[in-house]
């Protein structure tokens, strides 16, 4: 069974040859990818090499994990499944994400914000 690893802490400019050229040389690699930004298309300094060898997988995990690789210690480790996120909440999508109230009387700023507990218009005085 193939097994999945995470490296984390890229540099901005690894590509997936780049993670190829690296995981290579512990074993055959079936895929190598560099996760990047939906909208702008930049690398998001994470992504994935899968092995088809378990051992040599690890043997990799362990070699690799803490190594600096252009100036930077990579973080490199089984990846685990993704979450599965439902369709409310969160960030983004439809009915979740945040909203921008804009002006002024959000948190703090000139209109005190909700947190404010200097006068309470139901206590009386």
């Amino acid at each position: 069974m193939a097994k999945n690893i995470y490296v984390g802490n890229l540099v901005w400019e690894a590509t997936a040859d780049d993670l190829l050229a690296l995981f290579q040389t512990f074993g055959a690699v079936a895929r190598a990818q560099v996760i990047t930004d939906r909208e702008t298309g930049r690398s998001r300094g994470f992504g994935f090499v899968e092995m088809d060898n378990d051992q040599e997988a690890q043997t990799a995990i362990d070699n690799l994990n803490g190594t600096p690789y252009r100036g930077r210690p990579l973080t490199v480790n089984e990846a685990r499944p993704r979450e599965e996120r439902g369709g409310s909440g969160g960030r983004g999508g439809y009915g979740g994400g945040h909203r921008d109230r804009g002006g002024y009387g959000g948190r703090g700023g000139y209109g005190g914000g909700h947190r404010d507990r200097g006068y309470n218009s139901g206590q009386t005085y």
